[in-house]
Order: structure tokens, then sequence, then C-alpha cells
């Protein structure tokens, strides 16, 4: 089973590898200006914000994620060829839009089923996860080299294969079956109203509303600043590496730091990487060790958010826990990150659009360190 899951985690973030790093490039190699592209990653994000939480209420209210999750690969699969039809501003939003709604349903209520199959040992969750970060550094490095000497025009054929082994990876997971809690009886706004609860989805948001400028324009960053293409996938996995390191100790990490210790660094580091790219991107060495903050703005950042949705939402819960983290995270911070970041660098460039990015994750670190409090000392899951 273990297996299986693993692989579902490759095929998808093998795809997410080829998909964030380089869709801006492709992107511009059409014409688009800065603008017109943070729009278009916007809405890559923005889906993000209905598509979770509705198939969420889909999967906790039928007991069956793993066939939402199938039936979302597929859907996405076939939505994400309409890009082979045309190359408009607005056709590109439509299919966008279409095909990230269902793509992005997709990883939630995995990630819910994952944390289901593991049970008590959901500190086990990153040996799992960690062969999602795999698939990212494979593409990613090399999709880097190929889009040097082929040029951007491949990327969509790519993502196409990908997106196929997304989909019949899904075929190989089974269904888990359901079991009752008592943590079921209520509505889900029961929880909402906990002051941590709410705290930690606005930290959430926050983070994922800093990393905008990262997503939708690192890559352009750097080759505007004379990195290679080649170059570029490099420090894209590079950052990757890290994560890989961090999701190995997370296991370790979480029984021995608690939640609340490793989230608070995990977001001052990532401000740390922020103020690195808006002040130093001339600067390879110091690149390298911004890409290395990676490690603590995504990996364990993540894992331990996931660790913390995943004790506050309890049983049929589970799913929309996890789709309102994506919702909210990767959904509205990403969309409004994306979009803000088009116009911000546009009007001022990069170094103060990744300033503005450093703001934004300190000012989650200060609610993060108000709000989620340490009742046990440590915050232990």
């Amino acid at each position: 089973m273990y297996k299986r899951l693993a692989f579902f985690y490759f095929s998808y973030f093998a795809a997410l590898g080829a998909l964030i790093p380089y869709w801006g490039l492709y992107l511009k190699s059409l014409g688009f200006e800065a603008g017109h592209i943070g729009t278009l990653v916007a809405v890559l994000m923005g889906t993000k914000i209905v598509a979770p939480y509705l198939w969420g209420w889909l999967a906790d209210h039928s007991g069956r994620p793993v066939l939402i999750v199938r039936l979302a690969s597929a859907a996405a699969l076939i939505a994400f060829a309409g890009v082979f039809l045309g190359q408009g501003f607005w056709w590109l939003a439509l299919v966008t839009a279409v095909f990230s709604f269902f793509w992005n349903a997709a990883l939630p209520q995995f990630e819910a089923h994952t944390l289901a199959v593991l049970g008590p040992a959901v500190h086990r969750y990153s040996m799992i996860r960690l062969w999602g970060s795999v698939g990212f550094i494979l593409a990613v490095v090399g999709l880097g080299f190929l889009l040097q000497r082929q040029g951007a025009a491949v990327l969509p054929a790519v993502l196409l294969v990908l997106f196929s082994a997304i989909a019949l990876s899904s075929l190989g997971v089974r269904e888990r079956p359901g079991t009752e809690h008592a943590e079921d009886a209520g509505s889900i706004f029961t929880v909402l109203r906990r002051p941590e609860v709410a705290g930690l989805l606005l930290v959430c948001f926050l983070m994922q509303l800093s990393h905008g400028p990262y997503y939708t324009f690192y890559s352009i960053y750097l080759e505007d600043h004379g990195y290679s293409r080649g170059v570029i996938g490099q420090l894209w996995a590079l950052g990757v590496v890290a994560e890989i390191g961090v999701f190995l100790l997370m296991h370790r990490l979480l029984p021995r730091y608690g939640v609340r210790r490793l989230l608070l660094v995990s977001l001052w580091l990532t401000t740390l990487r922020w103020l690195l790219l808006a002040g130093f991107v001339a600067l390879p060495a110091v690149m390298v060790v911004a890409q290395l903050l990676h490690a603590a703005s995504f990996g364990l950042y993540h894992a331990v958010a996931i660790a913390m949705i995943h004790r506050y939402f309890r049983g049929r819960r589970q799913g929309r826990g996890q789709a309102l983290y994506s919702s909210l995270s990767f959904g509205a911070g990403g969309a409004l990150g994306s979009f803000a970041s088009g116009y911000l660098w546009e009007s001022a460039g990069g170094a103060l659009t990744y300033g503005s990015a450093a703001v934004v994750s300190s000012l989650a670190a200060v609610i993060a360190w108000r709000v989620t409090g340490s009742r046990d000392g440590r915050g232990k899951v």
C-alpha cells in the first residue's frame, strides 16, 4: 500500500515540477507580459479556493476519497489537452480554470487518505511524501536541460504525459473502509470558531501569499539576471533536495520539538529567504543558500501544517480540513500572491516584490506566535 501511495505522490509532484517552475517561461515565450502571466498563474492557483472544499465535501459524505482522486485526475488530463487548441489569453485562462478545478481537487483528498492509512503513525507522513519531492527533482532538472535545448514549446506535451501518469497511478490506490469517530458529531464550523484553528489558517494564507513571486517569477527573475535554464532547473532541484532532507527528519523533529516551535522557525527562515532573493540575486552562492531554505519555507512548514490540520479536523472532517488548508493557503493565498506580484513586478521590479513577500511572511510569524499558543509548553502533535 505504501508503495502505491508513494507512486501517486511521485507522479503528482513530477507534474508540479514541470508546471510551476516553467509555466511562466512558456507563457513568456508566447509573448505575454508580466501582468498577464501573473493573472494566468493566479487562475491556476485560484481554483484551489473552491475546488478542494467542494470535492472534500463530496469525499467526506461519500466516504470514498480515492474515487474522487481518480475522477479528478482523469478530468484534469482531458481538460489540459485544451492547451493544444489555442494560445490566446482568454482561451488559456479558460483551459487553466477548468483543468486546475479538477487537478487541485485531487491532492487534498489524497493527503487525507494517506493520513487515514497511517493512523497513529501520522508523524511518518513525510517518509511517503518525500517521493513526491523526488519526482519534482527529476522533472525540474530534466526539463531545465530539455527546455534549454528545445525551447519552451515542448512543455505542454511533457505535461500531458505527466498528467497521464497521475491518472494511472490513482488507479492503483485502494479505497480504505470508513470508520466512524466520536469527533464526527457537529458542524465543521465548531472547529473553525476555535481561535487557534482560525489563526493557523490565517498564517497558512499569508505564508502562501508570500510565495506568489517565487512560484510565478522565480525562473524569469533568474533568467533576467543571466542564469541559464539548466542552472535554473538545478536551483529548483536543490530546494527540493533540501525539502527531502527535512522530510527524512520530520518523524524525529515533530515529537522532539513540537509543532509550534517548528512552525515559527519555518516562518522566520522563509522571511530570510525572500530577503536574500530581494537583495542578492546576482550572487550565485547566495542563491544556493536561498534555495536550501526551501527546506524551511516548504518542507518544514508543510509537514507541520498537515499535522496540525489533521489534529484539529478529526473523523469525517478530515477531507474538508485538508481541503480548507489547500483552499485558503495554496488557493486564496497563492492566487492573490501571483496576481499581486504580477502587477507589482511590472511597476516596482523583482527586488521590491520579494521584499514585500518578506514583510508578509514576517507578519505570518508574528500572528503564529500570538495565536497558536503552547498549552503543553511545546505544542506537540
